[in-house]
Parts: C-alpha cells; structure tokens; sequence
C-alpha cells in the first residue's frame, strides 16, 4: 500500500481493472482523509477540478464523494463544495476500520504462504529495520 503524504501524491491516479473506478477513487480519497492530507473541515476538490486531475467522468468523481458521504466522512454543501467531517473520533474510527481491513488481508496473504504466527512477525521487524534503518520493535 502507497502512503501518502501531501496533496500532491494524492492527486496521482493509477486505477487498475477489475473494480468500479468510482470505488478505487472513493478509497483513494478515504485514506488520504484518514491519513490526514485532507484535514477535518477542509474542502476537497470540486467535482469537475477532480475528474479532470483523476481523467475521469464527473459523474464518476459525484458516486466517489456520495460513497464517502454515506460513510459520513464528507459533508456536502449545494454551494460550496465538499468539505472532510470534523467529527475526530469519526476519523479516527474510520483509519483504525481501514487499518483493520488492511492487516487482515496482509494476514490472509501471510498464511496463504504457509507462514507461521512468529514468522510473519520476524518479517515484520526485518522489513521494518530494513524500511526506516532502526528497530522500532515497541510499535509491532
């Protein structure tokens, strides 16, 4: 999974086949707002700025921010735009949800490989020290 971590990188859109674009582009946004590139209360693209940036029908940016809507992570304004919720214990519920959803199919992966319980973590800690140079065994 990319990180994301400015505006910038979120605007770059690689969608891939297999699943609805509208889909892809509502979870791209999703984590950009969980991961904080979006803050709460700030408005995110128009419509039509969006498609254009993601090349896509606006109609298909329109089903990506009403997806988000019903998760209660935009709030709409007819005159204004799109805004990120506010609502903090919201946001954080939705990135530890997404987290969730991300570990669980890291481990579904993992012991489709046969790995066991103590093998994964030692992959774990290898990748981390190899990712960031030092051990941060308290955080796994």
């Amino acid at each position: 999974m990319q990180v994301i971590q400015s505006k910038e990188e979120a605007l770059h859109y690689n969608f891939s086949s297999g699943k609805a674009i509208y889909l892809q582009l509502a979870e791209k946004l999703e984590l950009s707002i969980v991961a904080g590139v979006y803050e709460p209360g700030e408005k995110l693209p128009p419509v039509r700025e969006l498609a254009k940036e993601a090349k896509v029908n606006p109609n298909t940016v329109q089903k990506a921010y009403k997806l988000l809507e019903d998760k209660t992570l935009v709030t709409p304004n007819r005159t204004h735009g799109n805004f990120v919720t506010t609502n903090k214990e919201l946001l954080d519920s939705a990135k530890l949800a997404l987290a969730k959803k991300h570990v669980a199919s890291f481990l579904i992966k993992m012991n489709d490989l046969g790995l066991k319980k103590s093998e994964i973590m030692n992959l774990l800690k290898e990748t981390d020290l190899n990712l960031t140079g030092t051990s941060n065994e308290a955080k796994i």
